[in-house]
């Protein structure tokens, strides 16, 4: 295991602590959805974003995870973590729409608005002579609605190659399994047909395996895409692939569970 990759591990596991402490004090759901696209996160706030560069989680219901890594990451400059969910605070359920924060440009969790903002804010680069990369963070839930593959033909179309859509595909949405609700397969081959260039990273929950997919694509001339297979609830038992995990709270000794079973991954 090299260094780097060593590295993303501890903060993940920091990051993991940290966002099921937030969500056992605020008696919230939406724990697994932030647990699957944790390293996700954790790769790009750690190792991706330059100073300029911009993130879109698309899939706001994951705020958890948002809030967390970017904090750990020196990034969440403008909210104390320990509001989250609290009267008045800037880091409710889903990231504000505010514009107070500045590592949070929109605020997202209405499924399929976040890549149309995204495309917008690459699409501005032209304009302003900027010079920066915008990655936004999908759900499955994301790929059902029209308004994501309306702004897929728009980045397409305009050659967005300062774009890069991650699908944390965890193959379960808010009301059931993805190939149930609604079959997305074969995806790799949607986003090709649409005119992305396409890398899959076969664990999404592996740092080694998202790193393959970004440098896949590293010379693409258009918009990329990752489609990152990943679990829901990853690294605790009870939670993955578990449908009722999309919304359930902790109780007290599934907290306390969880919070070995994260620590264990540690040793």
């Amino acid at each position: 295991m090299t260094d780097l990759n060593s590295c993303l591990i501890a903060k993940r596991n920091e990051c993991a602590t940290r966002l099921l402490a937030l969500y056992k004090q605020a008696n919230a759901g939406h724990i697994g959805s932030s647990l699957s696209c944790l390293e996700i996160l954790v790769d790009l706030c750690f190792q991706r974003l330059g100073k300029d560069d911009m993130l879109i989680l698309s899939k706001g219901h994951a705020a958890g995870a948002l809030y967390t890594t970017l904090d750990l990451s020196g990034r969440l400059l403008d909210a104390k973590l320990d509001t989250f969910y609290k009267d008045g605070t800037l880091l409710a359920a889903h990231p504000p729409c505010s514009g107070e924060i500045k590592a949070i440009p929109f605020g997202t969790g209405s499924l399929g608005h976040g890549l149309s903002l995204a495309c917008g804010l690459a699409f501005s680069q032209r304009f302003t002579g900027r010079n920066f990369h915008v990655y936004a963070i999908l759900s499955d839930g994301d790929c059902n609605e029209g308004s994501t593959w309306e702004a897929v033909l728009f980045a397409a179309h305009q050659k967005l190659m300062n774009l890069t859509v991650i699908v944390d595909l965890n193959g379960i949405q808010g009301i059931g399994y993805t190939k149930d609700v609604l079959q997305l397969e074969p995806i790799t081959d949607k986003w090709r047909a649409f005119g992305f260039a396409v890398a899959v990273a076969e664990n999404g929950n592996d740092f080694a395996s998202l790193a393959l997919a970004h440098d896949q694509l590293r010379d693409s001339a258009g918009p990329r895409c990752i489609i990152a297979r990943t679990v829901k609830g990853n690294g605790v038992s009870f939670m993955q692939d578990k449908v009722a995990w999309h919304y359930l709270p902790m109780k007290d000794e599934q907290y306390t569970q969880a919070l070995h079973e994260n620590s264990a991954s540690c040793s």
